[in-house]
């Protein structure tokens, strides 16, 4: 997530309204820390409170207006809210575009979490439709090998799983995996991401022995870089336990609201 930082913040003169400033700034740094920590609904809580003195301070298109909007957006989904965390990933993708133009950065990396909440959402076809464009500009404007790019095809790999089309997503995820390797080397997190995606597919292909052979090696990489103890090498640790009940995943339906 891309967290709002001050310093984009340097229009106003008066001491009253940096100090408001700084206010929201610390008020955003704390979302972040409570979305590290699980607590999606304690940072809902404080973006709420974010985007209002933004839009009373600066504007609602102002850019770090639309920043924090976005956060919001990812934060209500988080926790579970995808109606109003859609809704507001929606407005915001479409701001963006208004603002930025539709191949700015800015707007893809919006168009790419709403993608990933229709995907949360069980709303798979929505999913495929804009992550394919995202990916498609991002392969275009930045490369196959990119980091963006590079996680934008995972998205669109994972959103084809949830269409049911798994054997589609491990083509897709084998091909990005053979990129992020040659890239970024094993022990890099984009590259520890897609195998695990890839492993994951594999055992929803009734393909046990190679999705074994993927995790293992998933976990090795990620203990490597961040440790046995760390949530993510854990996650895997778990995912390689339950290569023989595929279903665990989900890759192919929505998270339960």
């Amino acid at each position: 997530m891309a967290w709002w930082s001050r310093k984009a913040s340097h229009s106003a003169g008066d001491q009253a309204h940096l100090d408001a400033m700084g206010s929201l700034v610390a008020s955003n740094t704390a979302a972040a820390a409570r979305l590290r920590a699980d607590r999606p609904d304690l940072a809902v809580s404080l973006l709420v409170e974010t985007l209002a003195g933004c839009r009373e301070r600066l504007g609602s298109v102002h850019p770090d207006t639309l920043t924090v909007a976005g956060n919001l957006g990812v934060a209500l989904v988080q926790a579970g809210r995808w109606s109003e965390g859609i809704d507001i990933l929606t407005g915001n993708h479409a701001a963006r575009t208004d603002v930025f133009g539709a191949d700015d950065p800015r707007t893809l990396t919006a168009g790419e979490a709403l993608a990933t909440a229709f995907r949360l959402a069980g709303r798979a076809e929505e999913a495929v439709d804009l992550a394919t464009a995202i990916t498609a500009e991002r392969r275009r404007t930045l490369g196959p090998e990119h980091l963006d790019t590079l996680t934008s095809r995972m998205n669109l790999a994972l959103a084809r799983a949830a269409t049911g089309d798994v054997e589609s997503a491990w083509t897709l995820l084998k091909a990005a995996l053979h990129d992020a390797e040659h890239t970024l080397g094993g022990a890099h997190a984009h590259t520890i991401a897609l195998r695990g995606a890839l492993a994951a597919c594999l055992a929803h292909l009734g393909r046990p022995r190679e999705s074994t052979e993927e995790f293992d090696r998933a976990v090795a990489d990620s203990t490597e870089l961040l440790g046995a103890d760390h949530p993510d090498t854990v996650a895997l640790v778990e995912d390689l336990e339950n290569v023989h009940s595929p279903e665990r995943f989900a890759l192919t339906s929505a998270i339960p609201a």
